[in-house]
């Protein structure tokens, strides 16, 4: 087991409980750096425990304000990404089964809470375990785990920033929960056992949904493309494709202007956080969002370049080197072309509405933007095509099409090939 121990109560006592009961365990810290010297000596404290207990320890720090900027989320939304995805990578390194986090009642109850006041009541509490993630304390409450740690002399260090109300959950935990616990003394075991009735019912949602995607939903490298059928026979589609991409930013008033646009003209973009659905013929595709590039100026004697998300290799070979090559299938991601017709530096930029050039085997200008329909290339992947330019003239739609006019003929004598790659 690799558990996730921060120093604090929950985490501790999670950590004495499996160190008595005779798992094999190991620690993972994350220090959030939050929270300056007080962060440094949480981090210290854990160090010096797993040592004590002589367990592995695993720990690594995190720019998190500068992370939540950049992906315009909040700090809380912030952390929990960077800690989880270096939760897979340490349980993939070094062969972990499960990752347990200290997660017990007052959680899940202050996340039910929170989900209502936001109107998500379908992931309303944190479930026992979800895949390789396992809340072994989800049957405690915080007073428990207060009155075990004093029972076996756990030692424990406090955050400050739980005491505040800074925060929506200390909000919920220090202003509503007290509240509500004068109507309901119980009420973290009242809405505990109220979530184990419906969770049958969560399950068999759980069940439906995961046929529903098998059907109609297709994973694509970084892409999630949905089939504009998904929805014909459900009366409420916008809830179906906002449960599917909520978790990238998307609100649900965004699904429903999405759900009214499917059977219009195709073309039309909404956005999430740091993703976007467009409207295509068939499906509805939704992708990273893709920042325009800067353009790149290839000089002579260069032999690699990058761009957004692609890599260039450039090679000048022989006429005969091409012609071996060009007796083979040859890839749409390579070109060949006449070197003697080039002019440096070539000039690699995304495309753009009204590019044209002289697509291989034709004497008429077409647009860039014709070629991509003739191509089927989806309205998500357009935005990822790349023209390469010589002396102001396309000479490769990178990944498509030469232009004519670069080609390879009886009279060329050398030849530049040129690859892209992700």
């Amino acid at each position: 087991m690799l558990l996730a121990v921060s120093g604090g109560l929950d985490s501790m006592v999670m950590l004495d409980l499996f160190v008595k009961a005779g798992f094999t365990v190991a620690v993972a810290h994350c220090n959030f750096k939050l929270r300056d010297a007080d962060a440094d000596d949480d981090e210290q404290f854990v160090r010096e425990k797993a040592q004590a207990l002589n367990v592995p320890f695993h720990t690594t720090s995190f720019d998190t304000k500068e992370y939540a900027a950049q992906q315009r989320i909040s700090i809380q939304m912030a952390a929990r990404e960077l800690r989880y995805k270096w939760f897979e990578d340490i349980v993939e390194s070094e062969g972990y089964d499960y990752v347990a986090t200290a997660h017990h009642a007052n959680d899940s109850v202050e996340t039910i809470l929170l989900n209502w006041t936001k109107g998500n009541t379908i992931d309303a509490g944190i479930p026992v375990k979800n895949g390789k993630i396992i809340r072994p304390l989800l049957f405690a409450t915080r007073k428990q785990l207060e009155e075990y740690a004093a029972q076996n002399q756990v030692r424990w260090r406090e955050d400050a920033s739980n005491a505040t109300t800074d925060y929506e959950r200390n909000f919920i935990r220090h202003s509503v929960l007290p509240l509500l616990k004068e109507l309901n003394p119980a009420l973290e075991q009242t809405v505990m056992r109220g979530w184990d009735k419906h969770a049958i019912q969560h399950e068999l949602f759980e069940e439906t949904f995961r046929h529903w995607q098998q059907q109609f939903v297709r994973h694509d490298a970084d892409k999630i493309i949905i089939a504009k059928q998904a929805f014909e026979k459900y009366s409420n589609s916008a809830s179906l494709l906002w449960y599917l991409i909520h978790r990238l930013g998307f609100h649900y008033d965004t699904c429903e202007k999405i759900i009214e646009a499917l059977h219009g003209q195709p073309g039309k973009k909404f956005t999430g956080v740091a993703h976007e659905l467009i409207v295509d013929r068939d499906a509805a595709i939704v992708s990273p969002i893709v920042p325009l590039w800067d353009a790149v100026s290839i000089a002579q004697q260069q032999t690699h370049a990058s761009i957004g998300l692609w890599n260039l290799t450039i090679e000048m070979i022989s006429i005969d080197e091409a012609r071996a090559e060009l007796t083979k299938p040859v890839s749409p991601y390579t070109a060949f072309l006449d070197a003697d017709k080039i002019s440096f530096p070539l000039h690699w930029r995304q495309w753009q509405a009204g590019d044209y050039f002289f697509p291989l085997g034709m004497q008429q200008r077409k647009k860039v933007s014709d070629l991509l329909v003739d191509e089927k290339v989806s309205l998500a992947d357009k935005s990822l095509v790349t023209v390469l330019e010589s002396g102001g003239e396309i000479c490769w739609v990178a990944g498509h099409r030469i232009d004519n006019r670069f080609k390879l003929t009886d009279q060329t004598r050398h030849v530049l090939k040129l690859s892209v790659s992700l």
